[in-house]
């Protein structure tokens, strides 16, 4: 048997199929090899070679196409800057389970999809920006400017506190993708135009008034009619979806807060004391130095010549410092430094960290007080540097800084106490990790309970969004095995088990039939107001005057003479539905009915159409409403533009990371 087999799977033949199914399970591994096996993005977008655009996206062309991720750290960092944005735009109106839903965050992921699909977009036009318009998109940010200019102590500053902190460098990158990705765009929406009939017939509509009178339709009276066991029956099967009980967990977990755990003795001077000479080099300020500057700045794309120009006039401004020529006065007339140049070319106080390109930084500590150097090339071109003072570094004593390094020993104290008891916790639920009770009763903690808690509507620990997640994690709830930490803040963190799970599912009609003789007997009601706004339009069909209705009927009813569009009288639906309404004709106004929220209804009257006075809009108005349609138009095209580019591409989302 092995022997007929064998001869089976030798020759040519076989040769050929063992190679073609070896080439996929190649890049399998060399996939698992690279990434450990554990996936962490959650969206890929996918571009054909640029050099090969109508490339096919099957197998094995496909590994030619063009790779970019999208990572669960990413999403999270943009999503909590839209979490940031909504809460303070909301104020106290902000619900952050609402904002949790999944609707947002696909909606949050699906923007950072746009801006890897423009990305890539760019890239396959050759589209390649050049460092002075880097230079000059960073100095005229208004969050690096100081007094209207440009700061670069300031700019080091923000970059040194985001999170990661960022390099000049890194930043400068960032900027040059993200203007890269907005040449497209801002040329698609700069090149949108409205014409001047449209323009007028916007006016038109715009200034359009309508003189409407509304009348409220009187609230039938309170349903008590019976309901019967088939109504019931048959509302229940139709509006299955309105009765069903949400998904639903119930949760041991352990509790590990550093805020609880007993305060750490305070240290002893010898610890102190080693703390300061291990990291004495933190309390020394370092040598700082203040230069000016003059720049000729060399594109990314010059030729030679261009270069060598470049090279002897800045060697020529040296040359012309050096025989005492006022410095500040050359900056100010040939330095091409838009953050510096007005200042006569200085430059704030910079230590020896990075802060600075490595050329300009190398020169300037290698320089004199008051010593003019060579051209120095860097990315941006040649600077000629005159350094003006130095500043040598001080140090602080152990007196002065005692008190820091006592409370910063007393914190890292703390977090080490609260690292061994996370540390031990998490042992002991190796040994068992289905149960947290042993975890517990070796630590000195409680397992604590919560729930039934539903996934619409999380309490407790489960309104942490990070908990939430795992609470109704697959892995969790077939497992009945215990999380890892999951943290809730620094040093405070739980772990939890499902105890108890309940998935989504239909509530049985008896313990619903309430719920459903309400629903039945206000759609009865809305029927029936809606069937009185029908009478009042019948009567108003055979030419009968609404206020006149109104009057008989003892109707609450009132007129709006010049109501304008957009308005919110008396409410926004309202207001789109009579301007909505045909125009008046043959002296007939025209009408219509509302919904006004809470089953009540109103019919109105549009008695008349006042059309706009154009000649009294301003010119002024008249240029700020062209240039926002247009806006408004160049966005809608740029979107277009994005929708037809991720045809061409391969977009993967999974949800199920978010």
């Amino acid at each position: 048997m092995l022997q007929k087999l064998r001869d089976k799977t030798t020759g040519w033949i076989a040769t050929l199929i063992l190679g073609l199914l070896i080439i996929p399970f190649a890049f399998v591994g060399v996939n698992e090899y690279m990434t450990g096996g554990a996936a962490n993005d959650v969206a890929t977008v996918e571009a054909p070679p640029h050099w090969w655009k109508s490339a096919p996206s099957w197998w094995p062309v496909s590994m030619l196409w063009e790779r970019r991720e999208i990572t669960l750290d990413e999403f999270r960092a943009e999503f909590e800057q839209v979490r940031a944005q909504e809460r303070q735009a909301q104020g106290e109106d902000f619900d952050p389970r609402e904002f949790e839903s999944m609707e947002n965050k696909l909606r949050v992921l699906q923007q950072l999809i746009d801006r890897e699909v423009l990305a890539l977009a760019s890239a396959q036009a050759g589209i390649v920006i050049g460092n002075d318009a880097v230079a000059r998109a960073i100095a005229t940010e208004p969050a690096f400017q100081v007094e209207g200019q440009f700061n670069l102590e300031r700019y080091q500053l923000l970059l040194s506190q985001q999170n990661p902190p960022l390099t000049p460098q890194a930043f400068e990158e960032r900027q040059r993708e993200r203007l890269g990705m907005l040449v497209i765009p801002q040329a698609i929406g700069e090149s949108d135009f409205i014409t001047d009939k449209e323009m007028e017939r916007l006016l038109r509509l715009l200034g359009e008034t309508r003189d409407v009178t509304i009348a409220m339709v009187a609230p039938p009276a309170a349903d008590a009619a019976e309901v019967t066991d088939a109504e019931i029956k048959q509302w229940y099967d139709s509006h299955g979806s309105d009765f069903r009980q949400a998904e639903s967990v119930t949760l041991e977990y352990v509790e590990i807060n550093g805020a609880a755990l007993p305060a750490a003795a305070p240290a002893d001077e010898a610890t102190l004391r080693k703390r300061y000479e291990d990291e004495k080099a933190r309390f020394v300020d370092p040598e700082q130095r203040l230069a000016a500057h003059i720049l000729i700045t060399v594109p990314a794309d010059a030729d030679e010549a261009t270069v060598k120009a470049a090279e002897r006039k800045a060697a020529s401004l040296a040359e012309q410092a050096r025989g005492g020529a006022d410095f500040a006065a050359l900056a100010k007339a040939h330095s091409e430094d838009p953050g510096s140049k007005d200042a006569g070319g200085e430059l704030p106080w910079v230590a020896r960290d990075g802060s600075m390109v490595k050329p300009f930084e190398d020169a300037m500590f290698s320089m004199q007080a008051g010593e003019i150097s060579a051209p120095v090339r860097t990315d941006y071109g040649f600077h000629v540097l005159q350094l003006r003072q130095i500043k040598a570094g001080q140090g602080r004593s152990f007196e002065e800084v005692r008190d820091e390094l006592a409370r910063e020993q007393a914190a890292s104290d703390g977090e080490r106490a609260y690292n061994e008891l996370a540390g031990r916790v998490v042992n002991e639920v190796l040994k068992n990790p289905t149960s947290l009770t042993a975890a517990a009763e070796a630590t000195g903690l409680a397992v604590q309970r919560v729930g039934p808690v539903a996934r619409n509507a999380p309490v407790g620990i489960v309104a942490h969004p990070s908990v939430q997640r795992a609470a109704f994690s697959e892995a969790l709830v077939q497992d009945g095995t215990v999380s890892d930490p999951i943290e809730l803040a620094p040093n405070h963190s739980v772990l939890i088990r499902v105890a108890e799970h309940q998935p989504e599912r239909a509530q049985p009609l008896e313990q619903v039939r309430d719920a459903v003789i309400a629903a039945i007997r206000a759609d009865r009601q809305d029927k029936a107001a809606q069937a009185a706004a029908d009478a009042l339009l019948a009567r108003l069909a055979k030419g009968e005057k609404l206020q006149e209705i109104a009057s008989a009927e003892n109707l609450q009813a009132g007129q709006l003479p010049g109501l304008q569009r957009g308005m919110q009288v008396p409410t926004q639906e309202a207001n789109a539905a009579i301007f909505a309404a045909q125009r008046p004709a043959d002296g007939k106004p025209s009408t219509g009915k509302v919904a006004l929220g809470n089953g009540a209804w109103a019919v109105f009257s549009v008695d008349k159409v006042n059309e706009a006075d154009l000649s009294a809009i301003p010119a002024e108005q008249r240029a700020m409403l062209r240039q926002q349609v247009a806006q408004m138009d160049g966005a809608s095209a740029t979107q277009a533009y994005i929708d037809a580019m991720r045809k061409q591409y391969k977009v993967k989302v999974m949800e199920d990371r978010l």
